[in-house]
């Protein structure tokens, strides 16, 4: 596969952990920026490469052969994210873009070494999981802070938005993964939350809230 069509695959993926139906064109178009002609073009590539199912005007979905190819993408980059963090101290804000570039390295071996070299990590910094060599996930129970109700607590296990600025956000406030954050009132007005993380009180807002996983405990 090329470069274009291993990314192609991995939005694809990404857009059907999100959605229950098939993908649309406009969709991948919007998610990687370009034209819905383009997708579909690309499409008709991977529909005869095995790699989806695609009919005009239906959606695509992603073939067996596909599925696995694609977790197999997701699997470097998050390796590739953790090694960045973990041995070479990066932060965990600059990690996502590196990671697009070594995603694409074909060795096998080589992956499935880096894999046993991290003690074979389930999840990646940002708290996605990272699928193993045969492509199964260890699910999380997992929900979002502004699910949570007054006087509630949750422990961070995952962000939805792994934006640099989100990021550099949370790190401002002392949140990581693993932060223990009690919801101690939340504003009728615009759901904004008063939380106690790190024995501090801070307000955040409905959108912040709504980024953060949690595990309630």
């Amino acid at each position: 596969m090329t470069f274009s069509e291993e990314n192609y695959l991995k939005t694809i993926y990404h857009l059907t952990t999100l959605l229950d139906s098939e993908i649309s064109t406009n969709a991948i178009a919007e998610k990687m920026e370009t034209k819905a002609s383009s997708v579909t073009d690309m499409l008709k590539k991977l529909s005869e490469k095995n790699l989806v199912h695609y009919k005009k005007y239906q959606g695509v979905s992603l073939t067996e052969q596909g599925l696995h190819s694609a977790k197999m993408i997701v699997r470097k980059h998050r390796l590739w994210e953790v090694f960045l963090v973990d041995k070479l101290d990066f932060p965990w804000d600059e990690v996502h873009d590196i990671a697009e570039q070594l995603e694409h390295i074909k060795s096998e071996k080589l992956i499935n070494k880096l894999d046993e070299f991290l003690n074979f990590p389930t999840e990646d910094p940002h708290g996605d999981p990272i699928p193993n060599a045969d492509g199964m996930i260890v699910k999380v129970e997992k929900q979002l802070l502004s699910e949570l109700q007054e006087k509630q607590t949750g422990v961070c296990v995952g962000v939805k938005d792994t934006s640099s600025e989100f990021l550099q956000y949370l790190d401002k406030q002392e949140i990581a993964l693993g932060s223990k954050i009690e919801v101690v009132s939340k504003e009728t007005f615009d759901l904004s939350l008063k939380i106690k993380v790190n024995q501090k009180e801070i307000m955040i807002s409905n959108k912040i809230a709504a980024n953060l996983f949690v595990k309630k405990v």
